[in-house]
């Protein structure tokens, strides 16, 4: 088995997308009451729930500290969701192999 194959989740959710749909939504929050309960801009916290931003590290322990979500739970989610849409466009990354340099 080469390097780059192995199980690979198809569409991994993005991490903000699981913030809004099992956390703000059903608490009843507004994007603006979430973010100012975690001490963040509605705009910044918009473009995470919205799948328009990555999760920071840092947005990930403001939502662990609020509402208890591990963080590393969080980051995971966000580096499957990476890993996934880089392989999407794995095809438009044109590098070859190294072979090293001949003697």
């Amino acid at each position: 088995m080469s390097a780059n194959q192995g199980i690979r989740l198809k569409n991994p959710a993005h991490p903000g997308g699981f913030v809004k749909s099992e956390i703000i939504e059903p608490l009843g929050l507004s994007v603006t009451a979430a973010a100012k309960a975690l001490g963040v801009t509605r705009p910044a916290l918009s473009a995470v729930l919205n799948e328009r931003a990555h999760l920071s590290p840092e947005m990930a322990l403001r939502i662990e500290k609020a509402f208890g979500v591990s963080m590393e739970t969080l980051m995971r989610m966000q580096n499957s969701y990476d890993i996934a849409q880089t392989r999407k466009r794995e095809g438009e990354i044109d590098v070859a192999r190294y072979r090293g340099q001949a003697a």
